[in-house]
């Protein structure tokens, strides 16, 4: 999978998000996610959990946080790089090795999620669309990824 370019476009109700994805922090994540953006599975999904000052959380095929693809949980790929204003990581339960397909960008830094969850890219561009999504936990009316789209 992994010679498809590394830039995520994730079409948002707000505008589009663009992502830089971080294959040489967290290869197996960075493959996964590409595997599911290949067969569609973010397009339409909501941005279910967004926190005023913290992040927006999206990813899950219910629109509730509960549920992942039909692919088993990833093994964790924690790493140093910390967790800033447009840091890119993954959601996961309790289960260090529970994350699958939900994943959250941060609005501000966020530095006590270092070394405890996945990140596997960035926002270079549009970050201003992502302060436009919709806040609350769960969100009533949320936004969403209309298309998920790799380059």
């Amino acid at each position: 999978m992994s010679e498809a370019g590394n830039t995520l476009t994730l079409e948002t109700t707000k505008g589009p998000v663009v992502i830089k994805m971080r294959p040489d922090l967290a290869p197996n994540h960075v493959d996964h996610i590409k595997k599911l953006v290949s067969e569609g599975f973010y397009d339409g999904i909501v941005f279910h959990r967004v926190i005023e000052g913290f992040m927006a959380q999206t990813g899950c095929p219910h629109g509730t946080g509960t549920g992942g693809s039909k692919y088993p949980d990833l093994k964790a790929e924690f790493n140093a790089e910390p967790h800033v204003r447009g840091t890119v990581s993954m959601a996961r339960a309790q289960n260090p090795n529970s994350a699958n397909s939900q994943f959250f960008i941060c609005f501000k830094d966020a530095r006590f999620l270092d070394r405890q969850y996945t990140v596997w890219g960035e926002v270079v561009s549009g970050m201003e669309n992502v302060d436009k999504i919709k806040r609350g936990e769960p969100v009533r009316d949320p936004d969403s990824i209309v298309k998920a789209t790799l380059s």
